[in-house]
């Protein structure tokens, strides 16, 4: 008589296989959340570069303009100063010194609605601080400040 051979049985058992289910689901929840995550704020970037664009380009503006309606081309003599005329600090309509953007506000971009800029200009000391404020579509605000002496 022939002896029995032994018989291995290989596969898994159903607990096994529940557990890796379990492992792998929970691991592809992990992937599909960064994933729709970097999808979601793929276009941050390119909005924050537009606003910041905005409003370093109109602070270059008002900081190239004169200190003062008073205050002679060249900047020599300073306004309030000996031998010149006083300075006026006071906004005109002619937007041709830098206290004239006091309180101006644009669309910058009338192509892409949502972006809102606005100036403040305040005087102490004979510094002027100018103060461009750039809300984007996605309701973020980016400051960009800068100061203007009389010169």
């Amino acid at each position: 008589m022939p002896t029995p051979t032994k018989v291995f049985q290989r596969g898994v058992s159903l607990i096994e296989l529940i557990v890796f289910i379990v492992v792998v689901s929970i691991a592809l929840l992990v992937l599909v959340g960064v994933y729709r995550n970097a999808t979601i704020n793929n276009a941050d970037p390119l909005i924050r570069m537009r606003a910041l664009e905005a409003a370093q380009s109109l602070l270059d503006e008002i900081i190239a303009l004169k200190y003062d309606e008073s205050t002679p081309t060249g900047g020599i003599p300073a306004c309030s100063t000996a031998g010149a005329p006083n300075c006026t600090n006071a906004p005109e309509n002619n937007m041709n010194d830098v206290d004239d953007y006091h309180n101006f506000s644009d669309l910058p971009y009338p192509g892409a609605p949502g972006y809102q800029r606005s100036v403040q200009v305040t005087t102490a000391n004979n510094i002027k601080r100018i103060t461009v404020r750039v809300t984007t579509p996605t309701n973020e605000t980016f400051l960009l400040t800068a100061e203007r002496a009389n010169f």
